[in-house]
């Protein structure tokens, strides 16, 4: 009797042990869904095609923790020197350069930052979309943040997509402390429950926000790609949504790109609870083939284009000790060098570096029923602003380096 009763004791301390962590890192909020979505995380087979469509999107904050301004400025100089000689010599499977999008916060506005960037831009190594910070907001300030700041960056520097029909300006926008529709407990960071509504009517194609996770701002849904609608007198709108390709696209909606999330049990903390694989890249957290394969297997896609892998990942590109692995040292440029090795032993697998624009692009271009190539659907709907319609020709003979 004595065993059982040992054996009975350990079980419900492993159980509280399950929960305790579960609830530590916030995953009750997505661990059901994370768990349905098991039967489809499965590797592409060997004779299936696989295109990588891989966005960086960097919360790009010169000013974090309140340097000086001679910090801040060498922040931006950094970038706007190092990263073409360091790693545009890469080129993927069409000859086009890494690509990084920078989503500056509207409250760090400084316009020499931002000539710096678009001049890097301009060269064909990224865009420049909207990030913000804010707390204790209410609709209209919110509203009138994003408008100020949305035709600062286009009329004053040129940037932000424009629609291909009808000309208007349009805008990608990550979140500040991940809190999108005001979905912090305590309601800091927001304050506004509105906020896809209010994204949606400045222009705002799509949020990149997603994942969050492990805070508990993180939605429901995870590992899609889906339309979310503003939810009358609720925060966290974004917890539900209509799969982009699954249905048509419901009124009064916003697209919500997220990026790969999930438990990775190759990395085993205390050699028992699986860690998170977010798409963060930071100094913990390089590049590499081996996360490669597992933001595969999240199955970012849309329906009607199962060869197409879309990898949102996320960076803090400023912050000097995460710089080199994000974009100005060895840690990616071993992984661009990864990726050239890996696509020219396996023919059918092939990598392209997209910024947000061109993601949304690719993702209503397979919507829409696109049976054509990568390459050609990347201006699909939105075209670049004027400051970065210089772009490089791409390189015919692709996986080349420095």
């Amino acid at each position: 009797m004595l065993p059982l009763v040992i054996v009975g004791l350990f079980v419900l301390l492993a159980g509280a042990v399950v929960v305790w962590q579960i609830r530590r890192r916030n995953m009750d909020r997505w661990l059901i869904p994370y768990l349905l979505q098991t039967p489809r995380r499965r590797p592409p087979a060997p004779t299936e095609d696989v295109h990588v469509l891989i966005c960086i999107a960097d919360h790009y904050e010169p000013k974090f923790q309140n340097p000086t301004a001679e910090v801040a400025r060498e922040r931006v100089r950094r970038w706007h020197d190092e990263y073409p000689r360091k790693l545009g010599g890469y080129r993927d499977s069409d000859g086009r350069k890494p690509r990084h999008t920078f989503f500056y916060p509207a409250e760090e506005y400084e316009p020499e930052y931002l000539d710096a960037l678009t001049e890097l831009c301009a060269l064909g190594h990224g865009e420049i979309e909207i990030h913000l910070h804010h707390d204790n907001d209410t609709a209209t300030s919110l509203r009138e943040k994003l408008v100020t700041f949305r035709d600062t960056l286009a009329h004053q520097h040129g940037l932000l997509a424009r629609h291909r029909e009808t000309g208007e300006v349009a805008y990608a926008f990550i979140h500040g402390n991940w809190a999108l529709c005001n979905s912090r407990k305590d309601g800091r960071y927001c304050g506004v429950n509105e906020e896809i509504d209010i994204l949606r009517e400045t222009g705002c194609y799509a949020d990149l926000t997603m994942p969050s996770a492990p805070s508990s701002t993180q939605s429901a849904m995870v590992n899609k790609l889906y339309y979310a609608t503003n939810q009358p007198g609720r925060s966290r709108s974004h917890d539900t949504g209509v799969e982009v390709g699954t249905a048509p696209q419901p009124p009064n909606s916003l697209m919500l790109i997220q990026g790969p999330l999930l438990l990775d049990w190759t990395r085993r903390k205390w050699g028992i609870f699986p860690r998170l694989e977010n798409g963060c890249l930071q100094r913990s957290q390089p590049p590499s083939l081996e996360r490669l394969m597992l933001w595969i297997r999240a199955r970012v896609q849309v329906p009607t284009r199962p060869d197409w892998f879309f990898v949102k990942l996320y960076c803090h590109g400023t912050i000097e000790e995460d710089s080199d692995v994000v974009g100005l040292g060895e840690g990616k440029a071993k992984f661009h060098e990864a990726l050239a090795a890996y696509a020219q032993a396996n023919p059918r697998f092939h990598y392209h570096y997209v910024t947000a624009r061109e993601m949304y692009n690719l993702i209503r271009a397979a919507e829409s029923g696109w049976k054509g190539s990568v390459a050609d659907a990347l201006d699909f709907e939105l075209l670049p602003g004027p400051a970065l319609t210089r772009q490089e020709a791409p390189t015919p003979a692709a996986h080349q380096q420095p």
